[in-house]
């Protein structure tokens, strides 16, 4: 989710620190993605990959007549056989989707499509040299949303993705809201645990399962581009839990500093991470690459705030 999510917001806010850029983002999500898998089709797929022949085989015979029915009390259906898609809730299906459509690509350079499971992202990056651009600017006209096949696209000022909320004019107070309103929800169960005298200790370990883990939900992603105010609003709940608790919790931005290290740590750790190439190294080893920005939402990102972050150690 974290890796989707930051690059997605990494190319978007790199594009648009240029002036007289733009960027178009088209969200897809396939209804009953993990239904539509065929599976002799899964399994030529799966050959071009050079998967070994016996799993490509294994997963088949694992996708073929598979026997379901319904269980109401006592009475139980007739059981069906079915050899389409694949088992919602087994954990092979979201791998299985993306080798499914792994052959979806991108063909034009502006383009860049990030895929997530069942939950596709095209992302449009349109700049000056773009003619179309250039005239539809001179003309005033508004933006007409694309028809495939005759179909209109909803054009949403934001979007919900994988937990996060995308904003059109690119602010995270949508998301912080939803978070800190999901966390005071949740406080409720605080406050009754300790009515019940649970020990400190234990209340501690259900407020971090429990609500610090909604707090943090993707807070490498959007904390460093948070304003004061809503900083100041997540703290609010962090020393509410402290007074029902009795002892003092690891606050927001101590939280989002050992997540930033961990993250950036692992993204600098594996060579296959999309990522991998923005912390690059600096010759001399001891501290990495800083990303040139020109505007503040580019450098309150992911990667320029973690790098910074990461050469004052």
């Amino acid at each position: 989710m974290f890796q989707a999510g930051s690059i997605i917001g990494h190319r978007r806010r790199r594009h648009l620190d240029s002036s007289g850029t733009y960027a178009r983002i088209l969200f897809v999500d396939f209804s009953s993605a993990f239904n539509t898998i065929r599976p002799a089709l899964l399994q030529d797929k799966l050959s071009q990959l050079s998967v070994p022949a016996s799993l490509c085989r294994w997963i088949t015979h694992f996708l073929t007549d598979r026997r379901q029915y319904v269980r109401l009390g006592k009475t139980v259906s007739d059981s069906v056989s079915i050899s389409t898609g694949s088992p919602q809730g087994c954990v092979l299906s979201p791998l299985l989707f993306s080798l499914y459509t792994n052959c979806c690509t991108s063909s034009h350079q502006s383009v860049k499509l990030i895929k997530f499971a069942d939950d596709t992202t095209l992302i449009g990056l349109i700049s000056n040299g773009d003619e179309t651009a250039h005239r539809r600017e001179e003309s005033h006209s508004p933006f007409a949303p694309p028809c495939p096949h005759g179909l209109p696209i909803t054009i949403a000022d934001s979007f919900r993705f994988l937990g996060t909320t995308i904003t059109r004019d690119l602010k995270w107070e949508p998301t912080i809201s939803s978070l800190i309103k999901k966390a005071q929800q949740r406080m409720f169960f605080l406050r009754k645990l300790r009515k019940l005298k649970l020990p400190p200790r234990m209340l501690a370990q259900f407020y971090t399962a429990i609500i610090e883990s909604i707090l943090t939900s993707s807070i490498t992603v959007w904390f460093a581009g948070a304003t004061v105010r809503d900083r100041l609003r997540l703290q609010r709940v962090v020393r509410a839990a402290e007074k029902v608790i009795g002892c003092r919790l690891p606050s927001i931005q101590d939280l989002y500093i050992s997540r930033t290290w961990r993250r950036a740590g692992r993204i600098t750790a594996d060579p296959s991470h999309p990522g991998h190439g923005l912390v690059s190294p600096l010759p001399s080893g001891r501290r990495l690459r800083s990303i040139r920005t020109k505007t503040s939402r580019y450098m309150n990102s992911f990667f320029p705030s973690a790098i910074r972050l990461l050469n004052t150690k």
